[in-house]
């Protein structure tokens, strides 16, 4: 009787742990949600190669961190969305998880900022901006256009009113060379176009490096 009480009590101790598992597993899984909040921005990493890479070559400005896309992230209820303007789609509202399952499936990651506290106040009225702004279509040009938007141009514009971010003139310069990066030039000479250097505009390097945002966390 007495090793059938402790066999028992074995296997007691190996069910509790094991539910204290699960458990620790659901709280970690909860909290990547329940940590964002309303307003909180999403940085996609950039690839190496191509637009993406050739954006990054001409706008990084921290040596651990290199972007090419963003959204802003809203709440609603329940539900989670991504404002954002992309090449696919133009300015949408799209679903937490299919963007982030987007971003995975594309090998990119995403890395959460936030505004600083001070700022925060701003946030329902730069949301509502964003909102305001769907459905139009993609800024192929990246050239300042009130009929379309590329992704910094879209947050930049949702923040405007506020002064949260400040557009600069842009630099298409490749910083090895001191010349005019390849891509860009031939990528401006297809569409019958100058390269817009000097030109006023914004970029996800640039809106990252912002004295206003405070870095939270990778998804």
């Amino acid at each position: 009787m007495s090793e059938l009480k402790i066999f028992l009590k074995k296997i007691a101790a190996v069910t509790g742990l094991f539910v204290l598992l699960i458990l620790l597993v659901q709280c970690n899984s909860s909290q990547k949600t329940v940590q964002l909040h309303n307003g909180d921005l999403l940085f996609v990493t950039a690839k190496q190669t191509g637009l993406s890479g050739a954006i990054n070559n001409v706008t990084q400005k921290q040596k651990k961190a290199s972007f090419d896309h963003i959204g802003i992230l809203e709440k609603d209820g329940n539900k989670i969305y991504v404002l954002h303007a992309a090449p696919k789609g133009g300015s949408q509202k799209q679903d937490f998880k299919e963007f982030v399952r987007e971003q995975e499936e594309d090998g990119q990651k995403i890395i959460v900022y936030r505004l600083k506290p001070e700022y925060r106040k701003f946030i329902p009225a730069a949301v509502k901006k964003a909102n305001s702004m769907l459905g139009k279509p993609y800024n192929f040009n990246y050239i300042l256009d009130e009929n379309s938007y590329y992704c910094s141009d879209f947050v930049e514009r949702s923040f405007r009113e506020n002064h949260i971010f400040t557009l600069e003139p842009m630099t298409f310069i490749d910083p090895k060379t001191g010349k005019i990066n390849a891509f860009w030039e031939e990528f401006y000479n297809n569409k019958n176009l100058k390269v817009p250097e000097g030109e006023p505009g914004c970029n996800p390097n640039g809106l990252a490096g912002s004295d206003k945002l405070e870095r939270i966390k990778e998804l």
